[in-house]
């Protein structure tokens, strides 16, 4: 497929702008010492480009998209509604309070709701993204050691099985990372948590349900031994999926929370946004949360603000979706959907374990971790391969080669928002590439066939990315 760049014809163009009827002078400054390099094409042209486009995409609507930990699923388009009502749009932060009660409003109902679906006491809604809110949480935990006199706390615990945002976070929090493993079940090694816990213990990051979809039997222990410790529990919220409105982080031990409005809570995420990771707290960290917020109606600023993280309030439109979401659902509508996830996850788990081996052979959560080591070793198949071969059945790969515990691992995360007609499709899929690993693996090795780009470079593209049109080589052409 062409660039838009190699579309262009000089001197083709369209009308979309009036012709302008105000001359403004500007400075010298400030002005380009040439035009920019624009391509020049037809409107026809353009949204054929941009339709072929659209069609060589796979996303949501095109079909199963099981992407682990990512929770890639439906979002009812009464969210996309409410989220583009003008009053919500044509609002501007810097306005009179009086003028925009309706937003104050919403943030305050979803501040509310969130803190009692997390058991926190305290929200900010800052946060851009999941990793901004991790790195919030440990900044408040940070402050918190900070006012008690207690800096000789640099260590946090992160396991093994961890997202990669974690120990990134804590490091640019200006903390060392300490890894513990995880024992034969997938879980904390208790004994490698007691091993590392101390007075140089800031806290532990822990994701629970955890990245190989299991909810850990010691969470209680767990969070125990850290305080005693003396540090504090900060609970990664990408996997809420799972236990939301079920089970309360703040009732299990843990101090400080982000979640993933763009995940759990119904907003369209993926390539770059939109995002919101809004950080939660107890009490006794509230204190310190950053930058202005709405608390009963009221704008307010944290006593000990550790300062602002992002501009104003945080991402709001992508609030306006969660708190649509949550409203639609309703309080017996949202533990239904955690037990959704995790019935289909266990149900595609049961389908398929006979032929791909389960990581950890038990009941999971909202999403399960096969491992094709042993396929890799007796068929030259790896966990790649399989995933390309998604592609040929309309399927979007699931996460490949993550958690980093589980060797060759495909990480399948089905979502609440799919029917049993769809997992069934996706099983027979999974079964049908088996059967072609056994009786034809190079082909496999070969997939995807039937899609508008085969097999990419992948290596190549990430070590040596194209980022820009070279107008150099036109002109040499």
């Amino acid at each position: 497929m062409k660039l838009i760049f190699e579309r262009s014809v000089p001197g083709r163009g369209q009308d979309i702008f009036p012709e302008c009827d105000v001359e403004v002078k500007l400075p010298e400054s400030p002005l380009r010492e040439k035009a920019p390099n624009l391509p020049e094409i037809s409107e026809n042209e353009l949204g054929r480009h941009y339709t072929k486009l659209a069609r060589a995409s796979r996303g949501v609507n095109d079909g199963f998209y099981p992407l682990g930990s990512c929770t890639m699923k439906h979002n009812p388009r009464i969210n996309e509604v409410m989220a583009s009502l003008p009053g919500f749009t044509r609002i501007h932060p810097l306005q009179p309070a009086d003028t925009v009660k309706g937003c104050t409003e919403v943030v305050d109902t979803l501040r509310k709701t969130l803190c009692e679906i997390t058991g926190m006491d305290d929200m900010t809604f800052q946060p851009a993204a999941g990793a901004q809110g991790e790195f919030t949480g440990l900044l408040l935990i940070k402050a918190y050691h900070k006012s008690r006199g207690d800096e000789g706390r640099k260590e946090i615990i992160i396991p093994d099985s961890a997202h990669g945002t974690n120990p990134a976070s804590a490091a640019m929090a200006g903390y060392d990372v300490v890894v513990i493993k995880s024992n034969e079940k997938g879980m904390i090694d208790l004994d490698d948590l007691k091993a590392h816990l101390g007075p140089q213990t800031a806290g532990l990051m822990l994701t629970n349900p955890n990245t190989v979809g299991l909810f850990d039997e010691n969470i209680l222990e767990i969070t125990r031994l850290v305080h005693e410790a003396g540090g504090l529990c900060y609970y990664d919220g990408a996997n809420l999926n799972a236990v939301i409105g079920i089970v309360r982080p703040g009732d299990i031990g843990f101090d400080v929370i982000h979640l993933n409005l763009h995940k759990t809570f119904s907003t369209p995420h993926g390539g770059g946004g939109p995002g919101s990771g809004p950080c939660g707290c107890k009490d006794f960290l509230a204190q310190f949360l950053p930058g202005k917020r709405v608390v009963n109606g009221e704008y307010t600023q944290a006593e000990n603000s550790i300062g602002c993280v992002t501009g104003f309030y945080g991402n709001f439109l992508v609030m306006v979706r969660a708190l649509t979401f949550l409203l639609t659902n309703g309080s017996d509508g949202v533990p239904e959907l955690a037990k959704n996830a995790v019935l289909n996850a266990n149900y595609m788990q049961e389908k398929l374990k006979d032929l791909y081996p389960v990581a950890y052979d038990t009941t999971c959560m909202h999403e399960f971790v096969m491992s094709l080591e042993s396929i890799h070793k007796e068929k030259n198949v790896s966990a790649l391969d399989v995933a390309k071969a998604l592609l040929d059945f309309g399927i979007h790969p699931p996460t490949m080669y993550f958690p980093l515990i589980v060797d060759e691992a495909l990480m399948v995360e089905p979502t609440e928002t799919e029917s049993r007609e769809v997992l069934d499709n996706a099983i027979e899929a999974f079964r049908a590439i088996y059967k072609k690993i056994i009786d034809s693996p190079a082909a496999v090795a070969a997939s995807p066939v039937t899609t508008p780009i085969k097999r990419l470079d992948e290596v190549g593209a990430a070590r040596h990315p194209i980022l820009k049109y070279d107008f150099s080589q036109e002109k040499a052409e």
